[in-house]
């Protein structure tokens, strides 16, 4: 198994329902096809170090997750870039 670390900021302006919503849908991607979550660890929301898409904070979300491929991982990633809630993800790869 494989072990990554998925890091991702969700914008600001979202109720909680909302927010709960995306979060629930990101963390779903992440225990499909053949992987499982592991941790999720929320931040809460913090100042951002520079402004990005004119937000100057987000919620903050670690997430680790052990996988058999990347399929999982490769959908987040494309599901992170188009949607407009997520404002930056960064996906590691952890040495065993």
């Amino acid at each position: 198994m494989k072990k990554y670390e998925v890091m991702y900021i969700v914008r600001p302006t979202l109720s909680e329902e909302e927010l709960a919503a995306v979060v629930k849908k990101f963390n779903d991607v992440l225990a499909t096809k053949d992987s499982k979550v592991v941790n999720v660890t929320e931040m809460g929301q913090r100042e951002l170090a520079y402004e990005i898409n004119k937000y100057r904070s987000g919620y903050y979300y670690i997430v680790d997750t052990e996988a058999k491929n990347d399929k999982a991982i490769k959908e987040f990633d494309r599901l992170a870039l188009i949607s407009g809630d997520i404002i930056r993800h960064l996906i590691t790869k952890k040495e065993d």
